[in-house]
């Protein structure tokens, strides 16, 4: 427990920091937060993988995070002649090609690809075994790193004023708000769940995939959620600058209560789709790079279904 509380302070500590740096120096401080972070989830769902013997090409998992920032950077860099839309399509498009020609390298490179198949002890069609891997790298990029792509998306809101007209002139702020309830949505729903479980007990929200998760905790992780985000709206809506932020984008009360809402739903949803690919797997933690917490992956689960519906919820906003 001790080393559970020392490692959340040190991540409150971190975020703080990055926040800060972002608001008032540059907002690569956090893509370099994310990137890091990304890195290790992506390592980590290799592990997970390989449990599970879903075999893939590691290298290509663990190095998409940085091709996928990349990507992200340059095309928040250069918004007068791309876009969100077209920095989301590219990634797609590597994904594709990484598929393709890790089937590719399984059939022209046979001679390895069989000594590979007899290590294993597997059997069938060495073109089937090459499509199985494609498709496991496939899903190794997908999960976590396409979906954490969002967060980088979220850290340049301001700067893809090509594709939302109306992030332009705030100077950072609106980025700045998505960032936060990216980041507070699954703490309070992880947080509220875990206590209000663990106070009234009852019947268990999916006993085959995580035995300590209740109904009970699920909606309280809602209920508090719902609660504790709309005191940081009026929070922030006392500030001036980030006031006028949210009057001038529409970005209303009611808003507030949709987002944190279904963001809670969707928080939790990620922590039990993390949770499943770990009882398939074996494994009670994805790694021990955060002592009390487990593994990157284990911390951050609920952040990779959060931040594609964050992205979705600010989009609509402010297009």
């Amino acid at each position: 427990m001790r080393n559970r509380l020392m490692t959340s302070l040190a991540i409150v500590i971190v975020l703080a920091l990055v926040f800060v740096l972002k608001l008032y120096v540059s907002s690569y401080f956090f893509d370099a937060l994310l990137l890091t972070v990304a890195c290790f989830c992506a390592y980590e769902m290799s592990k997970i993988l390989t449990k599970m013997e879903k075999y893939h090409e590691k290298w290509a998992v663990c190095v998409f995070p940085a091709v996928v920032a990349l990507i992200m950077l340059l095309s928040a860099g250069f918004d007068a002649e791309f876009s969100l839309i077209w920095a989301i399509l590219v990634v797609i498009a590597v994904m594709a090609f990484a598929f393709l020609i890790t089937f590719l390298v399984g059939i022209i490179f046979k001679g390895r690809t069989k000594k590979e198949m007899r290590y294993r002890r597997i059997e069938g069609s060495l073109n089937k075994y090459s499509l199985n891997k494609a498709f496991n790298t496939l899903i190794g990029l997908v999960y976590p790193t396409f979906m954490f792509m969002f967060m980088l998306a979220l850290n340049h809101l301001d700067d893809f004023t090509t594709t939302f007209t109306k992030a332009e002139s705030f100077g950072g702020y609106i980025s700045f708000v998505a960032l936060l309830f990216a980041f507070l949505i699954p703490i309070f729903a992880d947080t509220f769940a875990f206590l209000t479980g663990g106070l009234i007990g009852g019947k268990k929200l999916a006993p085959s995939v995580s035995p300590n998760k209740t109904i009970s905790g699920a909606v309280g992780g809602v209920v508090w959620t719902v609660l504790l985000s709309v005191c940081v709206y009026f929070i922030l809506n006392s500030v001036q600058s980030i006031y006028l932020v949210f009057s001038e984008t529409g970005f209303a009360f009611w808003k507030v209560l949709l987002i944190s809402f279904f963001g809670a739903i969707v928080s939790q949803c990620g922590d039990l789709f993390e949770s499943l690919l770990k009882r398939q797997a074996g494994v009670k933690d994805t790694g021990r790079v955060l002592p009390g917490h487990g593994g990157m992956l284990d911390r951050c689960d609920s952040y990779t279904f959060v931040a594609p519906f964050l992205m979705l919820a600010f989009a609509i906003i402010l297009l």
